[in-house]
């Protein structure tokens, strides 16, 4: 029979088929389940936004010219005819101007770059939210987290090539912040930009990065998490017949791969249409960049706002040892700010493991309110964001809402501490009572709004009970609890090892737990 089937395959795939088997690879894989469900779209967003850049770059680099080189502008824009610019800028005014399909293939890579860095965002939300990153997929996580740096990296390098007066005003912050480098950053500086800022060098340099090492890196790392996706198979939300054994859903061939060819197309359609009518950095508003100039206003895209938030956020502090100049003011928001809040979140994992001693393997997701300790630290971590994004515009909100530009810096440096804490309690208290009305849900039904008269004269509202469906995944969770403290002592009288280290577990075991599934 499997010689029969066999035959039946066209002759490319069958003399494939003979060599390495693909049939029988392909049905076993063809045939894997997804589970059904909204929020696992925004990976899909990712990926599809991801393989749009490719396209759309592979058409912008036939015109484009990553070199500095000087030259007078003859192209069609009549306000900068004349004008010595670099090469790289020309290309850019020639792609937009001059080439036929140009100006929207540069606006859907730029829409699409945005887009990009916004979905993984909101996907590893969702994956944090829902506890997805539990044993055992740790690495996967790692892995998003890595490549959302690098995707923001790339945007930026990206949004630098053009060399028009907003990219360059974004890359002389960066050269200041790479000078404050305490020992190595006149080194870096010069490594990076090939000399003395601007440089001739570095749009060469931006431009191997930006279309090779960085695409490679994140073609490889999301070939990784795919492959990781389908070896661990995929988390789902509680249900009937849902357990940690198995997935409940749809095969990849035919409906899993219909559903996403078309979500693709619908991805690149909006993608399209937002490149068509939505303008996105008109470089050749600003004009080619001079170093003694800079953009009025100037904002860097959504994702890199937050460093600039950062910066604008801190006090001028500066200090002096052994005849170097440490700039506070630049290393701490700059330097020391941005690893330690990443290495936060990249470990957060881990830190939740050793908190609640999980070594379990998850595959059923938790809603966020399940979880009301670790949805308040996420909120708080949005909330941090927040304040520093918002801060990165306090020049603009000043004069566009007539504000002091004192008063909203010192509003941020408050709201910087006070808020994340408001935050997590905030949304903590909300997440225990939606785990209340969850039980009251379950136990009573749903209010009709229909008011009875009992014989004994009292009103009471009719409830009517509801589907099984709902009453299992409001009542599923399992109820955890804090450690509890280990004896400071053995059998024998001696004092047990590590007792500091496991009392501190315990704290934070009760701290995490507290209220929890009450």
């Amino acid at each position: 029979m499997a010689e029969e089937r066999a035959t039946d395959l066209p002759p490319a795939v069958r003399w494939l088929d003979d060599r390495v088997g693909i049939a029988k690879l392909g049905k076993k894989n063809l045939r894997k389940v997804f589970p059904d469900h909204w929020s696992f779209m925004l990976g899909e967003i990712a990926l599809y936004s991801f393989i749009i850049l490719i396209l759309t770059g592979i058409f912008l680099t036939f015109w484009f010219k990553p070199s500095m080189a000087e030259v007078e502008y003859q192209g069609s824009y009549s306000l900068l005819k004349g004008l010595p610019m670099s090469e790289a800028y020309e290309s850019t005014l020639r792609i937009s101007f001059d080439i036929r399909g140009g100006l929207l293939m540069r606006q859907i890579h730029h829409w699409a770059a945005v887009l990009f860095v916004a979905a993984m965002s909101v996907h590893l939300l969702r994956i944090f939210f829902t506890g997805a990153f539990r044993k055992p997929r740790e690495l996967n996580w790692l892995i998003g987290i890595v490549m959302l740096f690098l995707g923001i990296v790339e945007g930026f390098i990206g949004y630098g090539l053009p060399d028009d007066l907003l990219s360059g005003t974004g890359l002389r912050i960066t050269e200041g912040l790479v000078l404050a480098s305490p020992v190595v950053g006149t080194w870096l500086s010069f490594f990076i930009f090939g000399g003395e800022f601007p440089g001739d060098d570095f749009v060469s340099r931006f431009y191997t990065v930006h279309v090779l090492l960085i695409p490679g890196l994140l073609l490889g790392l999301i070939t990784l998490h795919l492959i990781l996706v389908v070896y661990h198979k995929h988390t789902q939300f509680p249900g009937p017949g849902r357990t940690e054994k198995n997935v409940v859903g749809y095969p990849l061939m035919p409906v899993y791969m219909a559903k996403a060819g078309g979500f693709f197309f619908v991805v690149f359609g909006v993608l399209a249409v937002m490149g068509a009518l939505l303008q996105i950095n008109p470089v050749w508003l600003y004009g080619p960049y001079n170093p003694a100039e800079v953009t009025a206003g100037s904002q860097p895209d959504w994702y890199m706002a937050w460093l600039d938030g950062a910066v604008r956020l801190m006090p001028g502090i500066e200090s002096e040892f052994w005849g170097v100049t440490i700039s506070w003011n630049v290393v701490v928001p700059a330097l020391l700010m941005p690893p330690l809040f990443i290495g936060f979140v990249a470990l957060y994992p881990f830190l939740e493991q050793w908190v609640t001693r999980d070594n379990r393997e998850h595959h059923l997701l938790d809603r966020p309110r399940n979880q009301p300790t670790r949805t308040g630290i996420g909120v708080a971590i949005i909330v941090f964001y927040g304040v520093l994004w918002l801060n990165s515009g306090n020049d603009l909100i000043a004069t566009h809402f007539d504000l002091s530009i004192n008063t909203i810096t010192w509003v941020c440096r408050f709201a910087i501490f006070l808020g994340p804490l408001a935050a997590f309690w905030i949304t903590r208290r909300i997440a225990l009572s939606l785990q209340r009305g969850d039980r009251e849900r379950v136990l009573h039904g749903l209010e009709t709004g229909v008011i009875v008269r009992l014989p004994s004269g009292e009103y009471v509202e009719r409830h009517a009970p509801i589907s099984k469906y709902e009453a299992y995944a409001l009542s599923s969770p399992e109820r955890q609890t804090p450690l509890e403290l280990p004896p400071a002592t053995d059998e024998n009288g001696v004092r047990a090892p590590h007792n500091r280290r496991e009392k501190l577990r315990a704290k934070l075991s009760a701290f995490y737990f507290t209220d929890s599934n009450r």
